[in-house]
């Protein structure tokens, strides 16, 4: 019995390994991933809506039909990007992810405290590149930093009461994603 103890251990170790290795290593080989899929229906540097889940599929797995989804591709090789979302009465939400789906920043209506959720999209180097200015405060001017060139910014609106839908599209088609002027 203690033959079999060792090669059985190893083999249970080793199986553990190789499946945690793909469970890992599968999301980088994944040729339908979340940008290549919002890549078919937006366009880089600006807000395009993605359509409401059907009982048929949606663009992104696991949709809540509660929402309204807006998306901008962005691409920060050219220069930082200004992002503006307006509010909705129930909730709105901001989140950042690179090409890679790894999340990096959220926001809410509620942190923002604000009608608009204004803020700086760039890199490291562009951020460096700013100029110091002690008057410009934090409050004043949001700033996020992005790890990659490129990735996704989901823009997500609760819509609360059942008619409320078309005005809460109408805000998100406000919603803006350029360069600053």
């Amino acid at each position: 019995m203690t033959r079999l103890a060792l090669p059985i251990a190893v083999g249970l170790v080793l199986g553990g390994i190789v499946h945690l290795a793909s469970v890992l290593i599968m999301p980088l080989l994944a040729e339908r991933d979340a940008y290549s899929r919002l890549a078919a229906v937006a366009s880089p540097n600006a807000v395009s809506q993605v359509e409401d889940p059907t009982p048929f599929g949606a663009v992104l797995p696991a949709s809540d039909p509660a929402f309204v989804t807006a998306v901008c591709l962005y691409d920060l090789s050219d220069g930082p990007l200004r992002l503006r979302v307006p509010t909705t009465e129930d909730y709105t939400s901001v989140s950042f992810y690179t090409r890679n789906g790894l999340a990096f920043y959220a926001i809410n209506d509620r942190s923002a405290g604000r009608r608009v959720i204004e803020l700086d999209l760039m890199n490291a180097k562009q951020k460096a590149a700013l100029p110091e200015n002690d008057e410009v405060t934090v409050a004043d001017r949001l700033i996020v930093e992005s790890p990659s060139d490129e990735g996704i910014v989901l823009m997500r609106a609760l819509v609360g009461e059942r008619g409320a839908r078309d005005e809460v599209k109408r805000r998100m088609d406000a919603a803006t994603c350029g360069t600053p002027s």
